[in-house]
């Protein structure tokens, strides 16, 4: 069941992105007067198809999900009849052509704004950005960043949520070098220059980009109380009761229940020294967290265990209401399309010249995984998630790789400078090429897909 729901959250959130992608080079294709055979979601045997009476254009939806296709007339593919040769794809204008092909990723990126303006005008409860601790020995815990102090700006781009941050610094994964960090309080405003190095990688491994950086956002002070246990769970077998409350680990003194989580979390198949009071009693048990992974393949402990639920108050100060108007949200969700589709291409650079490791990458079981969890979330997330797809599928779509659009953009835009197409013989060579590229690519994506689930 839980395989099924994962399948359909992935079709939920992946369908209408690819169905609008080729949409976008479909109708651009027929404004351009090519003549379209056949508009496919999905590759291989058709599952569902019809035909059109009026225009002839076959639509179907295909066995394999991995996209889709539009096929139009060409005399490179088939025999094509003398009086529909001004129809075929291959006679039309180099413009034309790189218009019909920009169509798809073009159609990608508004997707991404519309998505996230309408996630804009929505009014939504968060966090404020001011700082609600410092790591110690982080980065900030060196500077003269306080508690209390609201951040407005990374690296001079304003931002006012912690996801933005998140964004932010982000974009500096594995580089050295400083980052600048923008406050405000009641004595005015102050940058700070926050030295890192092989930034958000600890061992190797990505980490946090927050406790990288050692600012972290107000949390409430939970008791660490036991509530629910899991079923066969390693605190389940290990002796932990609802209602224990933590007092130690491995005698470190535990004041909340973040504190404990914390501990779990970074100590997967170890054995922990837990001291718990129980009926006014103080009981020892020694637990050892199951090592799970994360969908980008991040080993953590878990214990099986909940927090004893009790109501959160969160401080006026820390918290505000984020809306925005029709025109000011059409204005940030334009940047934050641009920020992200930059991050993305120098994420790729660094992929390439060794600053981020190739196990980031991820494919479409890690990506119906995450799809799954955002409708679980609700709807705000599937849009989020939607829109960080969709503006993906853009980005790299766009990348100069025989088979992509933007491989045949390169042809096409050499064809407009030469006046005539490149040989067949090259083509074929860059197809080749391309094709070796992307089932590289492919295998990689889905080797680290299996190597998270195993």
């Amino acid at each position: 069941m839980n395989f099924l729901l994962i399948v359909l959250s992935a079709i939920l959130v992946l369908g209408p992105l690819v169905a609008l992608h080729e949409w976008g080079h479909y109708i651009v294709a027929r404004l351009c007067g090519v003549k379209v055979l056949t508009y496919s979601i999905g590759f291989g045997p058709k599952l569902l198809h019809w035909t059109s009476k009026k225009t002839g254009i076959n639509y179907a939806i295909s066995a394999v999900p991995l996209g889709g296709y539009v096929k139009m007339l060409d005399e490179r593919e088939s025999d094509v009849a003398h009086h529909e040769k001004h129809l075929a794809f291959n006679n039309q204008h180099p413009l034309k052509k790189i218009a019909i092909i920009l169509a798809g990723p073009m159609m990608n990126f508004i997707i991404a704004i519309f998505l996230y303006w309408l996630l804009l005008m929505t009014p939504s409860e968060q966090l404020s950005t001011k700082i609600g601790s410092i790591v110690a020995n982080s980065p900030a815990s060196h500077a003269t960043l306080q508690i209390g102090d609201e951040i407005t700006a990374i690296d001079n781009k304003s931002v006012n949520t912690w996801q933005a941050i998140t964004y932010a610094l982000a974009d500096r994964m594995g580089e050295t070098g400083n980052i600048k960090v923008t406050v405000q309080n009641t004595d005015g405003t102050f940058s700070h220059q926050l030295p890192i190095t092989n930034f958000m990688k600890s061992d190797g491994k990505p980490v946090d980009s927050l406790e990288s950086l050692g600012i972290l956002p107000w949390q409430p002070h939970i008791k660490p109380i036991v509530g629910e246990i899991g079923e066969n769970s390693p605190a389940k077998r290990q002796g932990l009761q609802p209602n224990d409350k933590i007092l130690s680990v491995n005698n470190q003194p535990i004041s909340d229940w973040i504190n404990f989580s914390q501990i779990i979390r970074e100590n997967p198949e170890k054995m922990l020294t837990v001291n718990v009071l129980r009926a006014d009693k103080t009981v020892t048990l020694d637990i050892i967290p199951q090592v799970v992974k994360d969908n980008m393949g991040h080993e953590y402990g878990q214990i099986g265990a909940g927090v004893k639920r009790s109501e959160v108050h969160i401080p006026d100060a820390y918290k505000k209401t984020v809306v925005y108007a029709p025109l000011p949200a059409m204005h940030q969700a334009l940047n934050r399309t641009y920020d992200l589709s930059v991050m993305t291409v120098k994420s790729m650079g660094k992929m390439v010249t060794g600053l981020i490791g190739l196990d980031n990458i991820s494919g479409p079981i890690t990506i119906a995984k995450v799809a799954n969890q955002s409708v679980n979330m609700g709807w705000q997330a599937v849009l989020s998630f939607m829109a960080i797809i969709s503006l993906s599928l853009a980005v790299m779509n766009l990348l100069p790789i025989p088979v992509l659009d933007g491989g045949h953009l390169v042809y096409y835009t050499i064809e407009l400078i030469r006046g005539k197409p490149l040989s067949e013989q090259v083509q074929i060579v860059g197809l080749n090429i391309g094709m070796i590229l992307m089932g590289a690519f492919m295998l990689l994506a889905i080797s680290n897909d299996i190597s998270r689930l195993l």
